[in-house]
C-alpha cells in the first residue's frame, strides 16, 4: 500500500452533530475531542509521518461567543491529549491574537515529547492572509516561497480528508496543499468510525500523484 507522507485532516461537522443530538451548537466541539485522538493513533500504526489537524481559523472567530470559547476550549484539551503522546508537536496560527489560547503559547515552537515520534501540527486561529503575510518579493522559486510562510515547518501535504460532507478546503494551508488529493467523509465528525480512515487510504491508492507532472 501507498501510504502518503503527511495527511490533513478538517474535523468538520461538530456543530451540526449538536443540533441533531438536541443539544446547544457550542456543545458538539468536545464530541471531537476523543475521534481525534483515535485518529492520531490510527495514522501513527499506519506509517504516516506527519499529521496536521485544523482546529480553528480567525474566520470562525466570528461566531457567537459561546461557540468560539467552546471550539478554543476543546483545541486546548485536544493538544493536551496529542501532548500525553509520544509525537513531534507543533502548534501553528495567529498567537498575537487575542483569540489565541495562552495555554497553547509553550507548543508554538516544535516540541519532541515523549521520546518523539510522528510530525503533528495542529492549526489555532490559523488563516491563510497570516500565513502568507511575510512573503517579500518571493519570486516564483517554492523554496524560496515556503520559506518565508508563517506554517513554514510543516511539509507539503499529500492527502486531505475531510469529515462532515462540504466539498471545500475552507483555506486549510493552501500553498503546502497546492498539489494534495482531497477526500471527503459525508459522516460528521464526532461521529468518526476507523473505515473512514481506510477508505480515505483505499482511495488514494487509485490517484495518479504526478504533483503536475
Amino acid at each position: 500500500m501507498r501510504i502518503p507522507k503527511h495527511i490533513g485532516i478538517i474535523p468538520d461537522g461538530n456543530r451540526r452533530w449538536a443540533k441533531r443530538a438536541g443539544l446547544p451548537k457550542q456543545d458538539g466541539y468536545a464530541h471531537g475531542l476523543e475521534p481525534g485522538l483515535k485518529l492520531l493513533r490510527l495514522v501513527r500504526d499506519t506509517g504516516v509521518q506527519e499529521l496536521t489537524f485544523y482546529g480553528f481559523t480567525t474566520d470562525n472567530c466570528g461566531r457567537p461567543l459561546e461557540q468560539v470559547q467552546a471550539f478554543s476550549r476543546a483545541c486546548v484539551q485536544a493538544v493536551e491529549q496529542i501532548a500525553s503522546e509520544p509525537v513531534s508537536l507543533l502548534v501553528t496560527g495567529n498567537r498575537d491574537a487575542p483569540a489565541f489560547p495562552k495555554a497553547l503559547l509553550p507548543y508554538t515552537t516544535r516540541r519532541d515529547l515523549n521520546g518523539g515520534g510522528i510530525r503533528v501540527n495542529f492549526l489555532v486561529n490559523y488563516g491563510w492572509e497570516w500565513d502568507l503575510a511575510r512573503l517579500n518579493n518571493p519570486g516564483v522559486r517554492r523554496g524560496t516561497i515556503c520559506a518565508q510562510l508563517n506554517s513554514r515547518d510543516i511539509s507539503r501535504v499529500d492527502l486531505v480528508i475531510r469529515w462532515g460532507g462540504m466539498r471545500r478546503l475552507s483555506g486549510f494551508l493552501p500553498v503546502q496543499s497546492v498539489y494534495a488529493d482531497f477526500f471527503v467523509v459525508d459522516r460528521l465528525w464526532p461521529d468518526f468510525q476507523p473505515e473512514d480512515f481506510f477508505q480515505a487510504l483505499q482511495w488514494y491508492q487509485k490517484q495518479d500523484v504526478t504533483l503536475g507532472g
